[in-house]
């Protein structure tokens, strides 16, 4: 069982938004060349890999990354 409490672990004080820096950091993660892109294409490539211990090693990077 889980019980889900919508909390953040360290408490934000935003004194001086800067939104430059904000998109820079969103692009980073989401982006074509972010690090959710590239676990995607690592994590697809896993189902057409003909070799079970190269598939386990496409999941473990996708996984990571």
């Amino acid at each position: 069982m889980f019980n889900y409490v919508k909390k953040l672990q360290y408490p934000i004080n935003i004194k001086n938004p800067d939104p430059k820096a904000a998109g820079i950091i969103i692009s980073q993660y989401g982006g074509p060349d972010g690090e959710l892109g590239a676990s995607l294409r690592y994590l697809s490539q896993r189902y057409s890999m003909p070799y079970p211990e190269l598939k386990a090693l496409l999941t473990d990077i996708g996984v990571e990354e």
